[in-house]
C-alpha cells in the first residue's frame, strides 16, 4: 500500500507507450493519472481487506476516463485494452511483491493463484462498470451529435440566398466545432460555368467567416478571390472531395494559409492550431471548401468530429446548390422577362404613362406578369396589362409569345373584344402544342383603347381585374386637391385558354387629363390582405396623388407591398390627353366622283392653316386616291378627316366592310396603282374596321421641327 504511486506510475508509463494517440487530448491526458492511482488504490483495499464482490465501484476517476474517451470517439476496444494492460501492469508488481516475501515455492504459487483470481475478479467487476459508463457518455454524445445535425439542418437554408446560406454554416461550425469558420465557393460555381473538372489552380470566393470571440481574424476578407497551388492541402481535398485534418505549429504554416507576410506572423503569433478542411460537393460536383479551426487551447479534431462536420457541410452544400441553381433560373427568368417588356414606353399624344414591374420576391421564380403601351392609328393608343398563370422561364417565355401576338392583333386595328377572342385562340393552340410536356397555359388580359379626339376609353378583359379611372384634380388654391377614383363595372370575359364564351367591350369617356390605372392581381390580393381594405388603400392613394405618374406607381407599390410581393406585379398609369378642334379637321363627302377635287382644296387649305404647306402634294395626292377608292368601291357616308400629332394622318371612313388590298398592276392595267403610290409617299397606311364600316389611313412624317406647326397639347 506505501508503494501504490510507484506501482501507478509504473504502469502510467506504460500506457503512454502502448497508447501514444490518447495524450493528445488534453482533458484525457488530465484525468489518467488520477484514474490509474485510484484504481491501484482500490484494487489493492479489495485483496487486502477481501471485500464482497458487489461491494466494488470503480473509482470516479475511471469512470471520467472512460466518458472522456467515449466523448473523443476512442473505440471501446481500446478502454478494455487499457484495463487489460492495468491490470497486467498491476499483476506484475504484486508478482513480484511476492515472490520477495514469500518463504516457500509452494506458498508463493497459492498466493499467485490467489491473486490472479481475485484480481480477475476486481477487474472484470470494474470494467463492466467502466463499460457502461463509456456506453451512456458514448449515447449522450451521438444524441448531442444529432442535435446538432437537426440544428444545423434547421438553422442552414432557411432562405434560397447563396451568401446567407454560407454564412449560416458559418456560424453553426463556430457555435459546435471550432474558434474560426470560413467558407470558401469556386469561381465557377457564382458565374453559371460547369463545375466540373474545376481549373487548376480554382479560384475560390470568400463568402462567409465568423469567428468565436477573442479569436484572431485569421481569414482574408469576405467578397475577395484567392486561389490554392496546386498540389496543396486544399487543392486535393477539393479535387478528391476527402475532408482532411493538420495540426499547424507557429513553425510550420503552411503557405497557402496565409494571405500576406503580416498574416503569416499572426499565424505564427497564434500558436499550434488544429485545422480541418471539408469539401462542399453536390451531385458530384465541387462547390467550394469550409475551414474549420481550433485554438491551441482546445483539442484537436477526432474521428467523430471530422464525422459530424461533413454531414453538416455536405447538408449544407445541397442547400447552396440549391440556392445557387435557384438563382440562377431566376435571374435567367428575370432577365428574359425584362427583355421581353419594353424598355420603355413610347411618347404618345395621347397619353402620358408611367410603369413598374416587381417581380416575385417568393421561391415561386418570377411569374408572366406584363404590360405594354401600343400606338394605333388616329392619334389612339392601346393600354395593355396581363398576367401568365405559373412561374419560371416558362411562364415568362408564354408572357413573350401572348405579347407579341398582342402587338400582331392590335397592328390591324381589331376592336378590344375581338383582339382578345383571337389571342384566346393563340392560347388554346399553345395548350395542344404543350399537351406532350403537360404544362397549362392560362392567362388573364386587359385590353384598352383611347381615342384623344372623341376622348373615349374602349376595353375588354379576359379575367382580368378592372382598372381604376383618376378624374382630373379638383379643389381650389386655398383649398386641399384631391381626385375622384372610380372603379367601373365592366363585362369581365372568361381566361384567355378556355374558348367558347364571348368577350365584350365596354365603353366610356375621359376627362381630359383623367388617369386610367391598370395593374395585375399582384397588387391588391393576396392571402394575408382583406381585398375591401386593400382596395379602399388604393382607392385613398390613388386620390391623393401627386402630379407626376412615377410618383403614383412608387407611392402605390410602397402603400400596398410594404414587404416583399409573394406574386409579380405589373402596373401601368396612363393620363390622357385631347386632342382640340385646332388639331382636327372632318368633312363629309358625297358619293360623287366631282367632289375629290373639293376635297384636296379642303385638305390644302387646312395645310395652311396648319403651317404644313410642303405636305401639300402629297397631301394632295393621299387624299385623292383615298377619297377615289371610297367613292368608286365604298358605300355612303363618306368621311375625310385629318388629325395632327407628332405625325399627320389622313383618313376616309365609308360604311362598306371590304377593305382594299395592295397589289401590283401590270403594264396595260388603267388601275392598281393608287395604293402603292400612296404606299411609296406615306410612312405607314392601313385599314381599321368598326361596326359601321372601315377606316383607310396614312401618315406622313412632319418634314422638320423648325416647321410652325402646332404641338398637341401638353
Amino acid at each position: 500500500m506505501p508503494r501504490t504511486d510507484h506501482v501507478a506510475d509504473v504502469v502510467l508509463r506504460r500506457l503512454r507507450g502502448e497508447f501514444p494517440e490518447l495524450w493528445k487530448y488534453e482533458d484525457i491526458a488530465a484525468v489518467a493519472p488520477a484514474g490509474l492511482s485510484e484504481h491501484v488504490v482500490a484494487a489493492l483495499d479489495f485483496l487486502a481487506r477481501s471485500r464482497d464482490l458487489t461491494e466494488v465501484r470503480t473509482p470516479p476517476a475511471a469512470i471520467e476516463f472512460a466518458c472522456r474517451l467515449a466523448e473523443h470517439g476512442v473505440p471501446i476496444s481500446e478502454l478494455l485494452r487499457v484495463y487489460r494492460i492495468v491490470h497486467a501492469g498491476l499483476l506484475h508488481e504484486l508478482y513480484a511483491e511476492a515472490a520477495r516475501v514469500a518463504d516457500s515455492q509452494e506458498l508463493l504459487s497459492q498466493t499467485t493463484v490467489t491473486l490472479s483470481a481475485l484480481a480477475f475478479e476486481y477487474v472484470d467487476r470494474t470494467s463492466g462498470q467502466a463499460v457502461a459508463a463509456y456506453q451512456g457518455a458514448r449515447d449522450r454524445w451521438l444524441q448531442r451529435r444529432l442535435l446538432v445535425i437537426n440544428e444545423a439542418g434547421t438553422r442552414i437554408g432557411t432562405t434560397l440566398d447563396i451568401a446567407v446560406t454560407a454564412q449560416e454554416l458559418a456560424d453553426v461550425g463556430t457555435d459546435h466545432l471550432a474558434d474560426l469558420a470560413t467558407v470558401d465557393l469556386l469561381s465557377s460555381a457564382l458565374e453559371e460555368e460547369d463545375l466540373y473538372p474545376a481549373p487548376a489552380p480554382a479560384t475560390l470566393r470568400r463568402i462567409a467567416q465568423a469567428a468565436s470571440a477573442g479569436c484572431p481574424d485569421l481569414a482574408c476578407a469576405a467578397g475577395r478571390t484567392h486561389s490554392y497551388p496546386e498540389g496543396s492541402e486544399p487543392a486535393r481535398v477539393l479535387a478528391n472531395g476527402q475532408p482532411l485534418r493538420l495540426h499547424v505549429t507557429a513553425d510550420d504554416v503552411p503557405a497557402w494559409l496565409a494571405t500576406s507576410a503580416d498574416h503569416a506572423l499572426a499565424l505564427r503569433a497564434w500558436g499550434p492550431y488544429s485545422l480541418l478542411l471539408v469539401p462542399l460537393w453536390a451531385r458530384g460536383s465541387p462547390l467550394g471548401l469550409a475551414q474549420f479551426v481550433r485554438r491551441r487551447t482546445a483539442d484537436p479534431f477526432d474521428d467523430d468530429e471530422m464525422l459530424l462536420a461533413q454531414e453538416i457541410v455536405s447538408r449544407a452544400a445541397v442547400n447552396i446548390d440549391n440556392a445557387r441553381r435557384y438563382t440562377q433560373e431566376r435571374s435567367t427568368a428575370l432577365t428574359l422577362q425584362r427583355s421581353l417588356l419594353p424598355h420603355r414606353t413610347p411618347e404618345e399624344s395621347a397619353v402620358e404613362t408611367a410603369s413598374r414591374y416587381l417581380p416575385s420576391g417568393s421561391r415561386a421564380g418570377v411569374g408572366g406578369d406584363w404590360f405594354d403601351v401600343i400606338p394605333l392609328s388616329g392619334a389612339r393608343v392601346a393600354l395593355v396589362v396581363g398576367d401568365v398563370i405559373g412561374r419560371g422561364i416558362h411562364a415568362a417565355a408564354t408572357m413573350g409569345r401572348l405579347r407579341t401576338a398582342v402587338r400582331t392583333l392590335a397592328d390591324i386595328d381589331l376592336p378590344p373584344d375581338e383582339l382578345l377572342t383571337h389571342l384566346d385562340d393563340v392560347v388554346i393552340r399553345s395548350q395542344r402544342e404543350e399537351q406532350e410536356r403537360a404544362d397549362e397555359i392560362s392567362a388573364t388580359c386587359l385590353y384598352a383603347v383611347y381615342d384623344p379626339v372623341s376622348r373615349v376609353c374602349s376595353l375588354a378583359s379576359a379575367g382580368h381585374v378592372a382598372p381604376a379611372v383618376v378624374a382630373p384634380l379638383t379643389g381650389d388654391a386655398d383649398g386641399p386637391t384631391s381626385r375622384k377614383v372610380d372603379f367601373p363595372e365592366l363585362p369581365v370575359g372568361p381566361p384567355l385558354g378556355l374558348g367558347g364564351l364571348p368577350f365584350e367591350t365596354a365603353q366610356f369617356e375621359l376627362e381630359h387629363g383623367s388617369r386610367l390605372v391598370l395593374y395585375t392581381d399582384g397588387l391588391v390580393q393576396s392571402r394575408t390582405r382583406d381585398p375591401d381594405r386593400t382596395l379602399a388603400l388604393l382607392h385613398d392613394v390613388l386620390a391623393g396623388s401627386p402630379t407626376s405618374l412615377d410618383e403614383t406607381c412608387d407611392e402605390l407599390l410602397s402603400a400596398l407591398l410594404p414587404h416583399r410581393p409573394t406574386d409579380d406585379v405589373a402596373l401601368l398609369v396612363a393620363q390622357t390627353r385631347a386632342l382640340d378642334s385646332g388639331h382636327v379637321a372632318a368633312w363629309d363627302l358625297p358619293c360623287d366622283p366631282a367632289v375629290v377635287a373639293k376635297a384636296r382644296a379642303q385638305a390644302s387649305a387646312q395645310l395652311a392653316t396648319w403651317g404644313l404647306e410642303d405636305l401639300a402634294f402629297t397631301t394632295e395626292l393621299v387624299v385623292s386616291e383615298l377619297v377615289t377608292n371610297a367613292i368608286r368601291y365604298g358605300e355612303g357616308p363618306i368621311q375625310l378627316r385629318m388629325v395632327l400629332q407628332s405625325t399627320l394622318t389622313c383618313e376616309v371612313s365609308d360604311a362598306s366592310s371590304t377593305a382594299p388590298h395592295l397589289r401590283r398592276a401590270r403594264v396595260f392595267d388603267e388601275g392598281g396603282r393608287g395604293l402603292l403610290l400612296v404606299a411609296q409617299l406615306t410612312e405607314r397606311w392601313g385599314t381599321r374596321h368598326n361596326r359601321e364600316g372601315k377606316v383607310i389611313w396614312a401618315e406622313q412624317l412632319i418634314p422638320s421641327p423648325s416647321a410652325e406647326a402646332p404641338s398637341a397639347p401638353a
